[in-house]
């Protein structure tokens, strides 16, 4: 696949805050010696009318015990490879990846399970919309939904993962196609009903499309086949004496085609705060939509090569990036050479941009016409 690379992105300071626009391509201490110099006690006899013979006694010399220097060093701490937090579960951390598609037509909220997803990728699909692509590994979660059929743009996501279990409600013939040549495992709807329902409460107010969920991920978990396996970090974490970098930015908006977005950096959560269409985005629970990292990555769209109505995003590649980090903006760039490896994010001086562990967004924007604003 041809390397999609965008040609510039504009900064422009506007005082504190930033316009960003896309434009096209303990060690023991060895215990001290104490030496003392051998005493020597001498006592002469008395003189008399007779001589007593001089007598000399010598002590011996005290003894010098040396305890070795000794050097305790722990090993690490295992880490989700998603989330860069502590495993709390070990058995669980040897299972794949779960990757779902989700729906993000207006009539599909409010959503479940996108707050319990390592990972989110948002990706422009067709009718100038979005739909949301989340991986789960460090969790489980119940219900998840609306699920929704697959796109082209969706075969390069799971090539990263390991051999995930892909969850979706189907695809037309060529996208049915790509996803059984990808390195993945098929859940979909019309292969295994038994592990999706459909809300009836949705379906007397909206579509049947927007009404598919999945029960949850330990019944996915349970179709586990043989040579799936754990999947690859997809960022570096900073560790928690390591303060974030950046200027700050505490909102900032996004336009993915139709689908007006903002952020908004909630300090006393340590989260960002998602809005679209002008409202909070909120989950089934009430609860907003959030993310402690989120990436503005900006790549190509081209028409799908299996359904000319559908654009297709790619993600393997480099282009340019804006990651938002602890009320932080950075400017980055990523880079991704297979579809078998994931991206690396890196600052303009060539080192890791270090994510804070936890869940992370991506936004896979259109460069040359999604732009980023300070809100």
């Amino acid at each position: 696949m041809t390397n999609q690379r965008p040609r510039c992105l504009t900064v422009v300071a506007l005082g504190a805050a930033l316009l960003l626009a896309a434009c096209t391509s303990g060690d023991d201490d060895a215990v001290g010696t104490d030496t003392t110099d051998a005493a020597v006690v001498s006592t002469a006899a008395a003189t008399t009318s007779s001589t007593v013979a001089e007598t000399t006694t010598t002590l011996p010399e005290p003894t010098t015990t040396t305890v070795p220097e000794t050097t305790t060093t722990l090993p690490p701490v295992p880490t989700w490879p998603l989330t860069g937090l502590p495993v709390t579960d070990e058995l669980a951390a040897l299972r794949p990846a779960i990757a779902v598609k989700l729906d993000n037509h207006r009539e599909a909220r409010p959503h479940a399970g996108l707050n319990q997803a390592d990972v989110v990728y948002e990706e422009i699909v067709e009718a100038q919309i979005t739909r949301f692509f989340a991986v789960f590994h460090s969790g489980d979660t119940a219900p998840i939904g609306p699920v929704r059929s697959a796109r082209t743009t969706d075969i390069d996501l799971l090539n990263q993962l390991g051999r995930p279990l892909f969850a979706w409600s189907g695809g037309n013939r060529g996208v049915v196609q790509a996803v059984g040549i990808a390195d993945a495992e098929s859940r979909a709807h019309g292969q295994r009903p038994e592990l999706y329902y459909r809300d009836k409460e949705r379906d007397r107010r909206t579509a049947i499309e927007h009404t598919l969920f999945l029960k949850g991920t330990q019944d996915i978990w349970a179709t586990i086949s043989p040579g799936q396996r754990v999947p690859l970090p997809l960022f570096e974490y900073r560790p928690a004496t390591t303060p974030s970098v950046g200027d700050p930015m505490l909102a900032f908006d996004l336009s993915m085609r139709s689908v007006p977005i903002r952020w908004t950096w909630d300090a006393a959560s340590g989260l960002w705060l998602r809005d679209e269409y002008g409202a909070p985005h909120v989950d089934i629970s009430g609860a907003p939509i959030s993310a402690h990292n989120v990436v503005v990555q900006f790549i190509e769209y081209g028409t799908s090569v299996v359904d000319a109505r559908s654009p297709q995003g790619y993600s393997v590649g480099s282009g340019d990036a804006l990651v938002f980090i602890d009320g932080k903006v950075q400017l980055a760039r990523w880079d991704r050479s297979s579809p078998e490896q994931p991206a690396t994010y890196t600052t303009p001086e060539g080192t890791p941009v270090l994510f804070t562990p936890g869940r992370t967004w991506v936004e896979l924007a259109e460069a040359g016409a999604s732009q980023v604003t300070p809100a």
